[in-house]
């Protein structure tokens, strides 16, 4: 039986595409996934599969149930901790901070370019599979974004803070 954290993209954000933690819960169990858990109404699951489990899996499930897309980005417990140990940033900074993971690594092209946008007080990092993000003053005021990242870097990402991917690896033991 493998661990999976699943991360969904959009979902409960300014009244759109409202999904329940709870239904979430029962569509997943419905797929024939085990032991799901889900945290915080902005999409984010723990489950146990013996079969590998790719996002467009759910997405699937959940454009037939609901009519909307969803892009989902299924990981590990692994790759979370891996992204979370090379944070490029301080400990003070890196518990502050929003990781905007990518859905498939972005070209050398988009990167070179996107890193030409520097704004103060904020720093950024950006890999294959995540963008490591800090705002001194705090991301609401931020003038970089998981969209603006995802615009710029030309793949679906979502973006989670310090607090949530640590939840998500003791979810997923």
């Amino acid at each position: 039986m493998n661990r999976y954290i699943a991360l969904l993209r959009g979902i409960n954000v300014g009244g759109h595409k409202k999904l329940p933690m709870a239904e979430l819960r029962e569509l997943l169990v419905s797929l024939g996934l085990k032991e799901v858990q889900t945290y915080i109404q902005s999409g984010n699951a723990v489950f146990d599969s013996e079969e590998e489990i790719a996002g467009t899996y759910i997405s699937e499930a959940i454009r037939k149930k609901y009519g909307w897309e969803v892009p989902v980005l299924v990981t590990s417990a692994l790759e979370v901790e891996a992204i979370l140990d090379n944070c490029p940033f301080p400990k003070e900074k890196k518990e502050k901070s929003y990781f905007t993971l990518l859905f498939k690594p972005p070209s050398t092209e988009d990167i070179e370019t996107t890193l030409s946008y520097q704004f103060p007080d904020e720093e950024y990092h950006i890999t294959p599979q995540c963008v490591y993000f800090y705002s001194a003053t705090g991301y609401g005021k931020a003038r970089l974004s998981g969209n603006f990242f995802e615009q710029k870097l030309k793949v679906t990402a979502t973006a989670r803070n310090y607090r949530t991917m640590i939840k998500l690896l003791d979810l997923a033991g």
